[in-house]
């Protein structure tokens, strides 16, 4: 099994090929050996010269290794067992060897090169060998969306007998200019995808690590939902969550996301169960190989398209029709929910938060908004619907997630009258823009829980004192509630990048102080259904400027 990974930077850019081993923490002149639980794995250098740089990540698999902890389902003797593809053809095993190896890598972690670690580079990864039953289309509809020009080449099943036609596999070459621990983590969580077959155990600190490998860029990902199922092997509980998280994240509705709803995961069983282990995590000695794909049924492929015979269950084939829910509803991040079958249908949180927002910007009369970490656009699309929102400004720190917002908004193809309500800025929250000055209301929709508490007085001063608009609106998720969420403990955060989440109290305490020390009245609601015991999933404060105001100064 083989990974192969190339840099050839311009030769203007300064910047040395061999850097990638300072990136890869693997010095160029050595060949170096991991011991791993399945067989060895081992780095090299085929080529290090200042033009061009590859690194070899090869992984020796030993198959009676891998079957010493055979389920007790299987037959005393199985042939499959010691001859299949698993020592050849990039897996599961692969992404093992990848977040044992490549550790510091895949965090974008190098105390030698930090300004190299946060630099796209030209790279091209290379994989003689990947399982993948969608053929090249789906390897192309799961790459591409991330940046990488894709060409995916199947391979025959023996090039002797061309008229057996091709196999289930492909080479698959990636070439793109990202940095290295995007290029890395989309390994980590793509090839157990497209390769379908789960190894280890799998239970709910799975879906931190999808978040942790994936967060960045599955929120944005067009095949999200998919995605999220193949890598949890469709554990229903599990993929619900990590669905309801990736929403808070890019703050969709449940139909974009095709979460499973409550019905497909009726009966499910609560324990552990084989399936897709994070590749950081060696199998243990009792780990069984398991591959999720059943002969003679179907496994459904972004789009709604199968991949034909053999390739996963039918059952879950039509998981992302619309109307599933994609996050908690009605209060409960798990799905459940104490509405009746009388009650109107449930909407996902997101939908609730944002019907919130909206009807508490309407009660302020306001015309002229400015949607302060605006993201890919969600609230923006609602706003510029809504035709007494006369002027809009969606400000983000991202230019990646402001373009993603102009092509989701379709701001090319809005009528002339309807595109001049709304302006896309990039900017930071935690420096003065003058041109934020005299608007109406401000939204921080789920924002200020990403920022580094340090810098929040610094945003605090730039939204309440210089920006100053007549009202303000602040949401930010309820931590008391995070204990409903499947996986998640007290003391734990619904995301990754995640800087702090508040208690209600905490919430309180904060929104009283800005108020009182920059001139505003403030009030609190909730959103979402309370949880009798643990109040609403997610709070919300209204700012509105006093009668008497105070100009406010950095804290």
């Amino acid at each position: 099994m083989l990974l192969t990974i190339t840099c050839t930077p311009d030769a203007d850019s300064g910047t040395p090929a061999t850097d990638l081993g300072f990136l890869l923490h693997k010095n160029p002149d050595r060949v170096q050996e991991f011991g791993l639980s399945y067989g060895t794995a081992h780095v090299l250098y085929p080529q290090a010269a200042p033009d061009r740089c590859t690194a070899a990540l090869l992984l020796e698999v030993d198959p009676v290794r891998l079957v010493r902890g055979r389920s007790r389902d299987m037959q005393a003797f199985s042939l499959g067992q010691y001859v299949n593809d698993r020592p050849y053809a990039a897996s599961s095993l692969m992404s093992v060897a990848i977040g044992a190896v490549f550790r510091s890598a895949l965090r974008g972690d190098c105390a030698q090169r930090p300004e190299l670690a946060r630099t796209p580079l030209p790279l091209r990864l290379e994989l003689p060998a990947v399982g993948c039953r969608g053929g090249p289309e789906l390897a192309e509809r799961i790459f591409a969306p991330l940046g990488w020009s894709v060409a995916a080449t199947p391979l025959p099943l023996d090039p002797a007998f061309p008229e057996w036609g091709d196999s289930a596999h492909l080479r698959l070459v990636l070439t793109g200019t990202l940095r290295l621990a995007d290029a890395l983590n989309h390994l980590y969580v793509l090839l157990p995808v497209l390769d379908g077959a789960k190894h280890y155990w799998l239970d709910a600190g799975e879906v931190d690590k999808l978040l942790r490998a994936g967060g960045a860029w599955l929120a944005a990902h067009p095949e999200r939902a998919w995605i999220t199922r193949r890598y949890l092997a469709r554990r229903h509980a599990l993929v619900r969550t990590a669905l309801a998280r990736l929403a808070e994240l890019d703050e969709s509705d449940p139909e974009e996301l095709g979460a499973v709803d409550e019905e497909s995961a009726a009966g499910e069983d609560s324990g552990r169960e084989l399936g897709a282990q994070d590749p950081a995590t060696e199998p243990g000695p009792t780990a069984t190989t398991v591959d999720t794909a059943e002969p003679g049924t179907e496994d459904a492929l972004p789009g709604g398209r199968t991949a034909g015979p053999g390739f996963g269950d039918p059952a879950t084939a039509n998981a992302g029709t619309a109307g599933n829910s994609a996050e908690p509803t009605t209060g409960d991040p798990a799905g459940r929910s104490n509405a009746t079958a009388d009650d109107a249908p449930r909407r996902s949180l997101a939908v609730q938060r944002r019907a919130t927002v909206l009807a508490a910007l309407r009660d302020t009369g306001a015309t002229r908004v400015l949607d302060l970490g605006c993201g890919e656009g969600a609230l923006l699309r609602e706003l510029i619907d809504d035709r007494s929102f006369q002027e809009i400004v969606g400000v983000d720190v991202s230019t990646r997630a402001l373009s993603i917002a102009r092509r989701r908004l379709r701001l090319d193809r809005l009528p002339g009258p309807v595109a001049r309500r709304l302006t896309l800025r990039q900017g930071s929250l935690t420096y003065t823009d003058s041109a934020l000055r005299g608007f109406d209301a401000a939204v921080l929709m789920e924002v200020i829980e990403h920022i580094d508490p340090p810098r929040l007085p610094a945003v605090e001063y730039v939204v309440f004192g210089a920006a100053a608009p007549h009202s303000v609106l602040v949401t930010t998720p309820n931590a008391e509630y995070n204990v409903r969420y499947d996986g998640l403990t007290a003391g734990s955060f619904r995301h990754t990048d995640h800087r702090f989440e508040w208690t209600r109290a905490e919430f309180r305490s904060w929104g009283r102080r800005i108020a009182g020390h920059f001139g505003y009245q403030v009030r609190f609601a909730p959103v979402g259904a309370p949880d009798p015991e643990f109040g609403p999933p997610t709070q919300l404060a209204v700012f509105t400027r006093a009668h008497t105001e105070t100009e406010g100064a950095p804290q």
